[in-house]
């Protein structure tokens, strides 16, 4: 199982959202305990830290964007994701197109987010981080 967690998942722990941070944190915890691998992109990071920066200011959100992508690996956001987005008469939102091909190329099985129905062409599993607890976690 690669998890690709969704820049509203990394929002709502790096801002400690609640009620959605209970069940984002969990499945971070969850994944690293199970040695299971976390993905995102530099563009999830982006838009996580526009909304850390507001929240926190520019020197707490710029540590809270670093200690966070130590717990992730990066997936590529270049030409090929942009072409596929760009083209694929499927998706109709760009950035969700980036998002999806992102996750697809590096061997992503679950994508995590609250949006789920940004992802309505995705043959990856899409679930919310509520949803995906319910099926995954037992404890």
């Amino acid at each position: 199982m690669k998890l690709f967690i969704d820049a509203n998942i990394l929002v709502a722990v790096i801002n400690k959202e609640y009620p959605l941070f209970t069940y984002a944190s969990r499945v971070l915890s969850w994944a690293a305990a199970k040695g299971y691998p976390l993905v995102t992109t530099s563009v999830s990071l982006a838009i996580t830290y526009y909304f850390a920066e507001k929240k926190h200011g520019t020197r707490s959100a710029k540590e809270r964007i670093g200690l966070l992508a130590t717990h992730f690996s990066i997936a590529d956001c270049g030409i090929k994701e942009v072409e596929l987005a760009a083209t694929d008469k499927h998706v109709h939102d760009f950035e969700d197109g980036l998002q999806y091909f992102a996750a697809y190329n590096a061997g992503c099985t679950h994508i995590i987010t609250e949006n789920t129905r940004d992802f309505y062409f995705s043959i990856l599993e899409v679930q919310t981080a509520h949803d995906f607890l319910k099926m995954n976690y037992k404890g």
